[in-house]
């Protein structure tokens, strides 16, 4: 082959791997929305709106959910010091899926002044899919805990999803029920292959017959060598 022919062989076959690359990976599609938060903190009600950012990557048998503020929510009438506030907040599944997922992350790297915006980390958690589908995943209830005291927050507005995955359960089940199943091969832990009650009795019958011969032969010839020493 020339070196023209096998230039572009190669280059076709690392497009066409590069194209199986694109279509293993799990399909994806993220929205910022904006989240109207109505928050009950120690001095009263307080509302903000943050856009929010979501991604999924793919961690394990699972995904790494990730949100992340563009914008502060709510406030504190005093300086927080570094490392005083921690957040928390929970995202609401849908789709295939149901139910909710917990996310988390650091505390405040830095002091946060009084009266301003408190700006929230990034928040991650790992959703273990129990379904195989497409799932959404919409921002929930943020818990911001600082200096003893617990400040909730809940969307008013409904926001939409902030990300859409297409997911795959472990063992790629469909259902999400676990299930067993056997493809041949012996038995795991010894046990003997059972087809019915019946079935198992005459196989530990036969086998403690056949260990009853043996020792039985054994005896024999043991019996009869001795017999054959002595004359």
């Amino acid at each position: 082959m020339s070196y023209p022919k096998r230039t572009a062989a190669l280059a076709s076959a690392a497009a066409l791997a590069g194209s199986a690359v694109l279509l293993a990976a799990p399909a994806a599609h993220a929205d910022v929305v904006d989240v109207n938060y109505r928050c009950q903190t120690p001095i009263g009600v307080k509302s903000a709106v943050s856009p929010i950012d979501m991604t999924g990557v793919r961690s394990g048998s699972g995904y790494k959910i990730t949100m992340s503020w563009r914008k502060g929510v709510s406030s504190s009438p005093v300086e927080l010091g570094k490392g005083a506030m921690t957040p928390s907040a929970t995202v609401s599944l849908g789709g295939a899926d149901t139910g909710t997922l917990a996310v988390s992350g650091p505390a405040n790297a830095a002091a946060i002044p009084a009266n301003t915006p408190i700006k929230i980390s990034d928040l991650s958690g790992t959703y273990t899919p129990r379904k195989t589908g497409k799932v959404t995943f919409t921002p929930g209830t943020l818990v911001i805990k600082a200096l003893g005291t617990t400040t909730t927050c809940n969307p008013t507005n409904s926001p939409g999803p902030g990300l859409t995955l297409q997911v795959t359960a472990p063992g790629g089940s469909s259902s999400g029920a676990s299930s067993s199943s056997s493809s041949g091969g012996s038995p795991s832990g010894g046990q003997l292959p059972q087809t019915g009650p019946d079935d198992s009795a005459i196989a530990l019958g036969t086998l403690g017959g056949t260990v009853l011969l043996a020792g039985t032969a054994g005896a024999l010839w043991l019996t009869r060598r001795g017999q054959t020493a002595h004359r």
